[in-house]
Formats: structure tokens, C-alpha cells, sequence
């Protein structure tokens, strides 16, 4: 898609009804509930017979607007907007998971998802089968009848590991299993899920949609290509094509409860008109520091797939092209280096999130994986020597002097 169709797609994309007072903005429609005329209206309206909002639990004006946004520059069969990224992907697996059945991820994968495979959805019967998904073969193996979705994360958080989309569909397809992708790592004007035939992706919107950390906030997003013949709870729905979907809105997002709150979907839906201005200026930077910190004394090794010694780089520069996102980590000869580093940052910000407008570091093994055990660390190969850094839009100059005074 060219950029200036992507802007002006969420520039221009008209309100579902009317504006009385000709707003250019959508307004923020903050209400728990809507008035109908008659009875017969409300009947129609919440037996799923018109489209007309009827609690915000459910819909809302300002949140389908977001969502409306987002599909018109994707080209989703259907949007769903929660109050999370963990929102996003728990509302996926609840709507596609059953117990007795189970899911193939990676080990490489965001701390809080790995704990929700490795321990939430083990209470409710369904088994999850770690694998290296850059290995196709054991991939294929470790799918059976019972497998309810293939997930991985695009660009791991924080191994940056890349997997092979296409290889991955193929084998997807073939099975009749769902191929998830978690894209927060890349913006959608970078990557186009569908083109590498993802079924289902999820975002967490918190990051680069936001704006700049302004709210928490997640996607899901169905692209209508899934065959869910095979699945003993999605071939019971007529049409096949509407089964996650209708699945997912008309029963799981809405007893779970976590949609996403107007306000958030009116700072998110602008956060998306700059997404491609503040994403060019971030990546841009990241890769030039990721080229300096490289032959920086004192810092081991760079993992950025951007770079072309990089182990994933020919299958990111395929995919993401590049300048992939905008983290990197950095290695140091030990766990207590790369704290004195951290503590001597001065314009850095000592922080989690990703892609805030300011550039945030923080020791990834004693904080988001803090509560992992040694042997389940190394198995997600999360090491005590890395440094995280999520690059916000400062010059790249001003943040490799602020890292070479640390060290020094």
C-alpha cells in the first residue's frame, strides 16, 4: 500500500452517521447506555437484528470508529478493540482454544503471553506445546486434530527472532489451523499481515498506535481466511468465514468484558493519523544507534535484525523491510555492568513500554521475566546481560552519547 493511501485512508474516513455539529473529529461518546423510540426498537437492536448500539459494554460509537479506522487501512474482515494488548490475545485463544485442545507458540515470546500459555490456560484444559518455530518441521510435527491455533509473535519480544510467515501459513493452511500473529513490534504501513497470510492478528495498541503511551489499548483482527472445518467449536457456525468473529463479538469479548473504553479509542484513533511520521523518525534512529553501538567498547554485541550480521536479517528485510521497529538490545560483559549502565543513563528514561515518544531502557531478565526461574529464563533465552532499548524520537547522536557516558 503506498503511504499516501494509507493517510489518507485514516484521514479521511467518513463517520458512520452524520456529525450535528459538523465535528472533523470523532467525538467521544461517553455513556454506559443508548434511548431507543419503542420496544420493537430495542428488541431489534439487542437480539443483533440492526446495528444500533445498545451498552457500552458491548459497542460504542467512538471505539467502532477506531476500529472502522483501522480496518479500512488493513483490509480486516472485522476489528475488535480491547482495553489491552493481553486482552487481545486472552480474547483470541478463548474464542479459538477448547479444553483437551492445544496451542504451538514459541518459548521466544513477551513474558506476560508466556505465562498465560504456560500457566493460565493450563487451568482450563488446554495444553500448550512450546516449539522453535523457526523450525518448520517441528512445527508440523507437533500439530495434531487437537491443535486450536499456531501463534508466534512477529518480531520476539525482546530475542528479536524472526520466523518464516509464508512457511508457517503453508503448513497452516494444509492443517486447517489458525496462523496468529502477534504484529505490535511493526506498524501496519510496514507490514501487511494478509499478504503473508496470517488468519488472525493481534496487536497491542498501547505502543506505536497510541500516540506515544497515552493509554493502553488492543486489536484483534480477523482477516476472514481461516478454515475452521476442523475445529469442534467454530464448524458448528454456519458461516464458516464469520465463525471467529461471530464467536468472539457476539459471545467471548462480551462475557469476558474487556472492550475498549471510548476516551482510549479517541486518543488511539488520532494516535494513528502520526503513526508513520513518529514510526520513520524512530526506526531511522534505531538503526543508526544499532550501527554505532556496535563498535561502541564495552558493549558485547547488538541484536537488531536490521543490521546485516544480523542471523534473521535476509528473512526481516523480506518481510518488514529495512528498518523492521524501533527496540534493539545490547549486550554487557555481566548483569552488574548492565545495571551500572542503566543507573548512569541521564536523558534515557529507566522504563518499560515500547515505542513511547521518549527512549525508555530497562534490564528485561529482572523485570518483565524477574519472576521466572533461571531454567525457564534460559529456555526463553532471555539473558541477565541484555539492555532493552525502545527508541523514542530523540536524535540518534544525543542518545549514543548519553549510553557512551553510562558506560564510561
Amino acid at each position: 500500500m503506498k503511504h499516501t493511501d494509507y493517510l489518507a485512508k485514516i484521514l479521511h474516513k467518513p463517520f458512520e452517521k452524520p456529525d450535528p455539529y459538523n465535528s472533523l473529529s470523532m467525538p467521544v461518546y461517553n455513556t454506559a447506555a443508548y434511548e431507543f423510540n419503542t420496544a420493537e426498537e430495542m428488541e431489534e437492536a439487542f437480539c443483533g437484528r440492526t446495528s444500533e448500539h445498545v451498552y457500552s459494554r458491548l459497542t460504542n460509537p467512538t471505539v467502532q470508529y477506531f476500529e472502522q479506522r483501522v480496518q479500512e487501512i488493513t483490509g480486516a474482515h472485522s476489528v475488535t478493540a480491547l482495553n489491552s494488548g493481553m486482552a487481545a490475545i486472552s480474547n483470541a485463544i478463548m474464542t479459538l482454544a477448547w479444553s483437551g485442545s492445544n496451542i504451538i507458540t514459541s518459548p521466544h515470546i513477551f513474558g506476560n503471553t508466556y505465562s498465560f500459555f504456560y500457566s493460565t490456560l493450563a487451568d482450563f484444559g488446554v495444553e500448550v506445546r512450546f516449539c522453535d518455530m523457526t523450525d518448520i518441521d517441528k512445527v508440523k510435527k507437533n500439530i495434531d486434530k487437537n491443535t486450536a491455533a499456531l501463534f508466534l509473535e512477529i518480531i520476539t519480544n525482546p530475542q528479536l527472532e524472526v520466523a518464516d510467515l509464508t512457511a508457517l501459513s503453508a503448513i497452516a493452511r494444509e492443517a486447517k489451523v489458525p496462523l496468529i500473529a502477534d504484529t505490535t513490534a511493526v506498524p501496519f504501513h510496514i507490514f501487511s499481515s494478509k499478504d503473508f497470510g496470517v488468519d488472525i492478528e493481534i496487536v497491542s495498541s498501547t505502543k506505536y498506535i497510541s500516540g506515544g503511551a497515552t493509554s493502553l489499548g488492543g486489536l484483534i483482527l480477523d482477516y476472514g481466511t481461516a478454515d475452521f472445518g476442523s475445529s469442534p467449536k467454530l464448524r458448528r457456525i454456519d458461516i464458516c468465514k464469520e465463525a471467529f468473529t461471530y464467536k468472539l463479538k457476539k459471545e467471548v469479548m462480551r462475557n469476558l468484558g474487556a472492550y475498549m473504553t471510548p476516551q482510549v479509542a479517541y486518543m488511539q484513533t488520532l494516535g494513528l493519523e502520526t503513526l508513520e511520521v513518529r514510526f520513520e523518525k524512530e526506526a531511522s534512529t534505531t538503526l543508526e544507534l544499532a550501527e554505532r553501538l556496535s563498535s561502541l567498547k564495552g558493549i558485547e554485541s547488538v541484536n537488531y535484525t536490521g543490521l546485516k550480521n544480523n542471523p534473521f536479517y535476509q528473512i526481516s528485510l523480506r518481510q518488514f523491510g529495512c528498518k523492521p521497529c524501533a527496540f534493539l538490545t545490547f549486550d554487557l560483559p555481566c548483569k552488574e555492568k548492565a545495571f551500572s549502565l542503566i543507573n548512569n543513563l541521564k536523558l534515557i528514561r529507566r522504563a518499560t513500554n515500547l515505542f513511547d515518544n521518549k527512549t525508555l531502557a530497562i534490564h528485561p531478565a529482572t523485570t518483565i521475566f524477574g519472576t521466572f526461574t533461571d531454567e525457564q529464563r534460559e529456555i526463553m533465552n532471555v539473558s541477565q546481560k541484555s539492555i532493552r532499548l525502545s527508541v523514542g524520537l530523540e536524535n540518534a547522536e544525543t542518545l549514543y552519547e548519553d549510553i557512551k557516558q553510562a558506560l564510561e
